[in-house]
């Protein structure tokens, strides 16, 4: 899943969506890494009200159903402790939304995710991603993780990956704010390798295919075929970088581990 991720844009330089253009000019540019679990902000694309422009929000990374009373409940599912009866549950960080369950969930009824799959989708902005492949080494009795710069092709253009956001509000505080999550999409060949775990990777859209996520009405249909759009490999670089990457003042260095195996991809 997507839950380390970057960019390297300029608060000078501008996003381009078709058309549109807008300067960046946030706080989040040239923040290299966020990691998800620290459920903080990150800049999102939404479109204006008629659907004719857009802008760039800050918004809380950790998508946020209306169900959760106040931030004492979030904090107790975050635990994995159920808040209405404090009974032990499944920890669930609802950093990312699988494309298969938007609108119906694993159990065959309406997912949390619908209505926001049908009327608040958004972009979400990063240059690259963090992912690990899991490794035993021929001389290892134990299996090994081991982390990757994932890059796009153009290394300072913005991705455009799939979200979905909530306008949540605390019952308790009567405090609002909007909340999101990105769509996830089964790997591609390369992150079939590196993320060789769950094999799934953010769903990373062309700029027309972001232009119609973000300002056109969709079917159903629709929406799921472009939630589970794969962008090939080819518009993807990689590399290895430290395991101490999180507190590394470059994040993003190279770093190679000789017993691993390079990405060999099909030709």
């Amino acid at each position: 899943m997507c839950n380390y991720m970057g960019h390297r844009v300029t608060k000078q330089q501008y996003i381009r969506l078709k058309q549109i253009e807008k300067q960046f000019g946030i706080a989040a540019a040239l923040e290299v890494l966020k990691s998800g679990f620290e459920y903080g902000d990150w800049a999102v694309i939404v479109p204006n009200e008629d659907k004719t422009n857009f802008d760039i929000k800050m918004m809380h990374w950790e998508f946020i159903p209306n169900y959760i009373n106040s931030i004492e409940d979030l904090k107790l599912v975050r635990k994995g402790i159920n808040p209405r009866t404090k009974e032990r549950q499944a920890a669930i960080p609802w950093l990312n939304a699988k494309s298969e369950n938007l609108l119906i969930n694993s159990s065959g009824k309406k997912a949390m995710w619908a209505d926001a799959a049908r009327k608040k989708r958004c972009l979400v902005l990063a240059t690259h991603f963090f992912e690990w492949r899991h490794y035993k080494p021929h001389d290892s009795k134990k299996e090994f993780t081991y982390p990757y710069l994932i890059d796009f092709y153009n290394e300072d253009e913005p991705m455009y990956m799939a979200g979905i956001y909530n306008t949540w509000t605390d019952k308790v505080t009567g405090e609002t704010m909007d909340t999101f999550a990105i769509v996830t999409t089964e790997a591609n060949e390369l992150m079939s390798i590196i993320h060789n775990s769950k094999k799934r990777q953010p769903t990373i859209l062309t700029e027309d295919l972001a232009y119609e996520w973000l300002m056109n009405d969709l079917t159903d249909e629709r929406i799921l075929e472009i939630a589970k759009y794969q962008l090939p490999s080819d518009f993807m670089i990689a590399h290895t970088i430290d395991r101490d990457f999180r507190t590394n003042p470059d994040p993003l260095q190279p770093f190679d581990y000789y017993e691993l195996p390079d990405l060999d991809l099909a030709t």
